[in-house]
Parts: structure tokens; sequence; C-alpha cells
């Protein structure tokens, strides 16, 4: 199965130049719907909102509600719960790996990263 460009993309970052690099990756990817929020609590209430996304992709670190906590209440919401998820993260911390792992990520990118990273990740995620 190759990436399916045209799901929903939810991009959850508090940095905007984070965010804009990320969508650029997507964009030369070829995904061409994609959304923008700044913390866990604002990506949940965009994904009930908008719903229909097939991809998300987190950063870890970010105020109100992170990437982990953000990853466990998308994965215990029964309509949310199969949505891919990919973390980013600056910390290559094997904890955090291990916590996203057991909490049900899908991949799981180390920040700085290049975009053929990012689009292997994908990759790997949709097949």
């Amino acid at each position: 199965m190759s990436l399916d460009t045209s799901v929903k993309v939810l991009v959850v970052d508090d940095f905007a130049t984070m965010r804009r690099i990320v969508r650029g990756v997507l964009k030369q990817l070829g995904f061409t719907k994609i959304s923008e929020a700044t913390d866990g609590s604002m990506a949940l209430e965009t994904l009930k909102k908008e719903g229909e996304f097939g991809l998300i992709v987190s950063d870890w670190n970010m105020p109100n509600m992170n990437g982990l906590e953000f990853l466990r209440a998308v994965r215990s919401d029964e309509k949310l719960k199969d949505i891919p998820f990919i973390m980013v993260t600056a910390e290559g911390m094997k904890e955090n790996v291990v916590e996203a792992v057991k909490a049900g990520v899908s991949n799981y990118v180390v920040k700085p990263f290049t975009p053929e990273t990012l689009g292997e990740k994908l990759q790997a995620v949709f097949n």
C-alpha cells in the first residue's frame, strides 16, 4: 500500500516554525489537507470538530496537554483511536519511546529530522 495523501492531517506543535516545517514536508509528500493545533487540548477539539482525520503528527513537549497525554486521549476515544499517530520529539530518550509505544503511538520521529526521514516514517505507518 502506498502513502494515502488524500487524508486530512493534523499537525500539533506549540512552535509555529515547527508546524510550518512539518506542513512543508507533508506538502512535499503530496498531502494537501492539513490542519494545525498548538497543543493537545486544542488538537482534541479540532479532531472532534473537523472529524475524519487520517493522520496526526504531534510534538511531545507542549503546554496544557503534552503529546503523550494527547496520544492517550486519542487512543481512548472510540471515534479517534485508529488514526495513525506520529510523535515528533527532540528527546531521543528511550523512556519516552517506550512510553509512547505503550500508549499506542504509530511511529516516532526525533528532531531535527529530514523530509526523507519523516517520509519514511509515514510510509512505514501506512504500510
